[in-house]
This record gives C-alpha cells, structure tokens and sequence, in this order.
C-alpha cells in the first residue's frame, strides 16, 4: 500500500499579529491560530466528500473515516492511499472496487464544528447490537486517564480551537490525535489504530468534545465498550448508549464524572 506522510499537528499552526487587549491595556502580540483546509476524500475516482480538518496525520484521517463509514473493515482493505497535499486530496483505491455500488448510503449532516458529514449504511444505523464485554475500570483510573489527556492538548493550549482524542487502555493513552473538529480527532485515533492493528477490545475513547449520536455510532464500528468526554453528551446519545449497553461517561473533569450509561463497568 503506497502512503504518503505529513508532519504532526504543532507545524499546522499559522501566527498572527494582533491586537490583545486586558483589563484597560492592550498590545500587538503574536498569536498561533490553527489551520484548517478542504480535505478531499476520492475514492476509486469517485469524490466522495470534503472534510474541514486540520492539515496533520491525513493518512489516519482518511483511514478512519472510511472504516467508520463502512466502506472499509480494517486497514488491509485499502489497495492504495497517496495524499496530495498541494491540492488537499487523498486518492484511495480499494481492493473490493464495488462496494460503492453495493453499498446504500445515508448521509448524515453532523453537529460539529463547521460543516461535517457522515456516512453509514443504512443497515449500520437500523442494527444497534448491544455490545458484550465484561471490561470494567476503576474510577481513579478514569480520572488520571482525563488528567493524562488534557496535558497533551498541546494544540488547545497554544490555539484554544482544537479537539482532542484518544484510546487508551486502563491505565496508559494509546493513540492521541488533535484536530480543529471533534469527528475529525477521532476518525485519526481510530484510523491511526487500524494501521498499527491495535486491538479495540478492552479499550476505551476519550473525547475532549460533546458526544452526540454519531460519535457513538463511530465508537460502535470498533467497537469500545466505554465512550469518556470531559464535556456534555446529547439525549440522542444518552439513548443509544442505554440501547447498546454502552458505557457513556460525561463532564469527566477532576475528580468529577456523570456516567448515563451501564455504569457497572466503572468500579470504586
């Protein structure tokens, strides 16, 4: 499989001069803004959609996307994956050149930072199997895990406008990928899993944004039992957790937590 590598996610941060004002002072500083660009999926030479992402670790990105869209099982499906980055395009070939035809989409308009887009098959969103894992996680380890992945949101610390995720086990992060949307971050942790072939059982993805109904459905692709953000979740995802017997686990700041769902997975 032909890739093609771009740098990580601090070289994509631009510096502005502006105008910082406090209390009654104000000055001329230098301030870092993250990128952001058209990201182009084409797909067996077929453009499929464009993502608004940070330009960082696109190869994850593409990979991610594709298997949470349904249009891959797992990295080995892809015959080809070369990024342009001087036009902001990743070309994919596929070794089963007919699963766009075989498959029916539904598109889905996400609620996350700037202009998002899903897309599932159908049959994905009509069967929510309830997931079986006897996996369980003490509540002090969930708490040092969200104190370990806020420290490395080092593109939220210099910007204020990034996303943050990660899969970790028990006790270490894993993976952690950065982005300027929250589905984005994502899809680079799951993608950047299935080409170094981790194995999702036993783990679980932690998100620093809100957790609505599509990101469980990208949770369920892995599939994880436990989903931890430090922020809200939606009603639609506090019921399709409670539908999947997925841990969802909310406002995971300090020594705080509310978990909605399946809360016998996380112990004293």
């Amino acid at each position: 499989m032909q890739t093609a590598a771009l740098g990580g996610f601090l070289k994509t941060l631009e510096t502005f001069k502006i105008t910082k004002i406090k209390g009654s002072s104000r000055e001329i500083v230098d301030d870092s803004v993250a990128e952001e660009v058209p990201f182009t999926v084409v797909v067996d030479g077929e453009e499929l959609v464009t993502l608004l992402c940070s330009p960082s670790e696109l190869e994850d990105l593409a990979v991610g996307f594709l298997f949470t869209a349904g249009l891959i099982k797992r990295a080995g499906d892809l015959k080809g994956i070369i990024i342009n980055p001087e036009q902001w395009t990743v070309y994919v070939e596929l070794i089963n050149a007919d699963i766009l035809k075989n498959l029916v989409f539904k598109r889905l308009y996400t609620s996350g930072c700037g202009r998002g887009t899903l897309f599932y098959n159908t049959a994905d969103i009509i069967n929510r199997a309830k997931i079986s894992s006897n996996f369980k996680i003490e509540e002090m380890d969930i708490k040092q895990l969200m104190t370990d992945f806020q420290k490395k949101s080092e593109g939220y610390f210099k910007t204020g406008g990034t996303h943050s995720a990660a899969l970790a086990d028990k006790r270490d992060i894993l993976i952690f990928k950065e982005d300027i949307g929250r589905h984005n971050a994502i899809d680079k942790v799951i993608g950047c899993a299935l080409r170094q072939e981790v194995d999702f059982a036993n783990k679980i993805l932690i998100s620093s944004g809100r957790i609505s109904s599509e990101v469980l459905l990208k949770a369920r692709k892995c599939p994880v039992a436990v989903v931890i953000s430090q922020s809200a979740p939606t009603n639609q995802a506090v019921r399709l957790a409670r539908e999947m017997e997925m841990t969802l686990v909310g406002f995971a700041r300090g020594e705080r937590m509310n978990i909605y769902s399946s809360a016998e997975r996380v112990v004293l």
